[in-house]
């Protein structure tokens, strides 16, 4: 039997997790059908979801079709949450994006399709609770097309709108045809000459569905089950299943961690290809691992690896390496020593010069191999008929739960690492400090925080040891109170938040350039580091180059400098993280292994990792002040219909809140705004639009983009490291001393 990895989205109240129970009762996997407002739905398993009355994890479940076996995964339709959804969407081969009939699209709804469609997953929509009075059939799709902007299929009408009778009449219209006809000439051709034949619409409608060209639409009601026995029968037909090959080579991705009855850690995963079977022994880890460092050491050479730090260590003679002239290591001259390090073999009898470049190549190779975790699969499990099942073995296209692998994140790859993980949605732009309550023990705090943090990485918990505190990264304050509730019910933790604060970031405005030599000028490391930073596109990350020989130096010192480079972006020259920069060392250098005379390896007179995570931070921000760094602010779009006479009373207000309403349309007695608002003011305006629209007006907002920071005080976010804006105060904490 097929597979269909099915995914339920939406914006919160649509009906999404009632529409869940719905298809499981149609399938008979449950005999009654659950209720959000009794807490009794199969999906919301926590107890704070059957409390709320809302979605906080996603969930998965399975029934059976005719044909197929759906693994449908309940996500939270709440925006405080779409972190949850966003790993969701890499493991799905198709998805239902649920509409209210009564509310329309909402900005959730929006966000949401347009992942969808950036990411090509086939998705149907359902428009459900026709029998709501205020119901809309038409005017939704209406809306939809405009709102969406995207080729909608409609595959019936509603009829009886607003009543416990409403129902789904299924047909395809004029409408449909156009819509297909534009993604296929055959077809516009023979509707031109005067008929499409049924079945050859049949199979257009299937073909480009798959392709994700265009959308099916259906009616219908959750509740009453009107529509959903023929949105079930567009899953089967029209939604790819899942391929992969069960008897290659392993590739899955896990997309959720819990924790277990004991504390062990659960991880959920899609396989792609391959069979994880009981009791194999598999290597995971991130997979942006994929990029080997083997043959290392040409220009710009990207470092990836999260290797182990001791590895790699040799004997070889202090070097002091960088490339000349902006070119690679590979010329005649890069790369050239300005130590003692010597063409000649060391005292353990090791190649210098290209054969130890060579060596060390292998070695990097062999390390990261290494660097990615391996453990012993103890537990296995598909879902089958509304249940978790245990099995001995699991194939390509399958969901399961896999025990026995401790160091499991979200993210990580089993086996062949497919892709890196991407993020589509937008970062968290909130922040708040966890205060703890009488009784609750920091150490405690901590320990429930980093454990929420593997279930949610996008909280970010910050620890402040200076000032003793802890903050997360957050959507919204309904998550903030998910949290609070967590700890409580869970670890029997007590706790408090401050006063949320907007999450800025920075960004590099050129490009700068430091060095510091070994046992050169005040610097009291064993290390010589050369760094530069440059701007990069937004989204597009921290990339980390080379451009002196991998062989220069151990590769665990390579390593070193990379993790502490990518920590240290964490607190830019004003406190914020920097997100998007190339960082290309450019210089390295180390002290080798020495000792005093029959004693053993003396560190006073040696490099070991510790010099070089000291020095890059003063390298690093040095770097940065020179190529100079930008505060911004997220700044969300906002949608606005109010009454037409309260104009004059909005706008003043929203200059004020710095919002910039660029395009205003007239509907009648309305008018709708859109524009940019600060985040930092959206929930002002929220609190003030009721008094200044007569309870009337309405408002969408979601986050755009980042912007610098032109009015007021650049803000800054306390430094939770040893400062090293500060050289003196950087090197009183991190050596006592402050050089020579």
């Amino acid at each position: 039997m097929h597979l269909l990895n099915l995914g339920i989205l939406a914006h919160v109240d649509a009906g999404k997790t009632s529409l869940t129970e719905r298809l499981l009762h149609t399938a008979g996997v449950i005999d009654e059908i659950g209720s959000v407002d009794a807490g009794s739905t199969t999906t919301d398993t926590l107890a704070l979801e059957r409390q709320r009355g809302i979605t906080i994890k996603s969930a998965v479940v399975s029934f059976p079709l005719d044909r197929v076996t759906v693994n449908l995964i309940d996500t939270p339709g709440h925006p405080d949450f779409i972190a949850e959804v966003e790993r969701v969407l890499g493991v799905l081969d198709g998805a239902v994006l649920a509409v209210s009939a009564v509310e329309g699209v909402q900005a959730q709804t929006r966000v949401l399709m347009r992942t969808l469609r950036r990411l090509r997953i086939p998705t149907l929509i359902f428009v459900n609770k026709i029998d709501r009075r205020g119901a809309r059939g038409d005017a939704v799709l209406r809306r939809m097309a405009r709102r969406l902007a995207v080729p909608l299929v409609p595959m019936g009408r509603a009829a009886g709108l607003g009543t416990r009778a409403a129902r789904f009449v299924p047909g395809l219209g004029p409408a449909a045809l156009e819509a297909l006809a534009d993604h296929d000439d055959d077809l516009l051709a023979a509707y031109l000459d005067g008929g499409v034949p049924a079945d050859r619409l049949r199979a257009a409608l299937a073909a480009q569905t798959r392709r994700a060209l265009v959308h099916p639409v259906y009616f219908g009601s959750a509740i009453t089950g009107a529509g959903v026995p023929e949105l079930t029968a567009g899953i089967e037909r029209l939604l790819p299943t899942a391929d992969g090959d069960p008897d290659g080579s392993l590739s899955a991705t896990v997309f959720k961690v819990e924790r277990g009855p004991a504390g062990e850690k659960v991880a959920y995963a899609r396989i792609f290809s391959g069979t994880l079977r009981i009791r194999d022994r598999i290597p995971f880890g991130d997979g942006s691992e994929a990029d080997a460092l083997a043959g290392a050491g040409g220009q710009g050479q990207a470092v990836r690896a999260r290797g182990a730090e001791g590895r790699g260590r040799g004997d070889r003679g202090r070097g002091e390496h960088r490339a000349r002239d902006g070119q690679g290591s590979d010329g005649p001259t890069a790369g050239r020593s300005t130590g003692d390090r010597e063409r000649r073999p060391a005292a353990d009898g090791r190649p210098q010069g290209p054969a130890a470049v060579a060596g060390v190549r292998g070695q990097a190779a062999e390390s990261h191999a290494e660097c990615r975790a391996v453990g012993r699969v103890t537990g296995l499990s598909v879902f089958d008929g509304g249940s978790d099942v245990r099995r001995d073995s699991a194939g390509a296209g399958r969901i399961v739960k896999v025990r026995g692998l401790g160091g499991i994140r979200i993210g990580d790859a089993l086996g062949r690492p497919r892709q890196a993980y991407g993020h589509h949605f937008a970062p968290p732009t909130l922040e708040s400090v966890v205060v703890p309550g009488a009784g609750t023990d920091r150490r405690s705090l901590h320990l429930a925080l980093t454990q929420l943090a593997e279930q949610d990485p996008l909280i970010g918990v910050r620890h402040d040891d200076l000032r003793r505190e802890t903050s997360v990264s957050l959507y919204g304050e309904v998550q903030k109170e998910v949290i609070q509730a967590t700890l409580a019910d869970e670890y029997g933790l007590d706790v408090t938040f401050r006063e949320t604060t907007t999450l800025c970031i920075e960004r590099l405005v050129g490009t700068g350039h430091a060095v510091e030599f070994n046992k050169k000028d005040d610097n009291p490391f064993l290390a010589t580091v050369g760094l530069r930073a440059e701007p990069a596109p937004p989204g597009s990350g921290v990339r980390f180059r080379l451009e002196v020989e991998l062989g220069s130096m151990p590769y665990a010192f390579f390593k070193a400098v990379e993790d502490t480079v990518r920590e240290a972006l964490g607190q830019g020259l004003h406190g914020w993280p920097v997100p998007d920069c190339t960082v290309t060392m450019t210089h390295s250098g180390y002290s080798p292994r020495q000792s005093h005379a029959h004693q053993g390896f003396d560190k006073s007179m040696s490099s070991t990792g510790y010099d070089f995570r000291g020095l890059t931070p003063l390298v690093l921000t040095e770097a940065l002040r020179r190529a100079g760094t930008l505060v911004h602010e997220p700044l969300h779009r906002f949608r606005l219909d109010a009454p037409a006479d309260t104009l004059g009373a909005l706008l003043p207000v929203l200059a004020r809140l710095g919002a910039v309403p660029e395009t205003t349309a007239a509907r009648g007695a309305a008018v709708g705004l859109e524009g940019t608002v600060p985040a930092a003011r959206v929930h002002e305006l929220e609190q003030r639009l009721p008094g200044l629209t007569r309870g009337e007006g309405e408002l969408e907002t979601a986050f755009d983009h980042h912007a610098p920071v032109t009015r007021g005080t650049v803000p800054e976010r306390p430094r939770t490291d040893h400062h090293p804006l500060n050289r003196k105060e950087y090197l009183l904490n991190v050596t006592r001393r402050v050089g020579d």
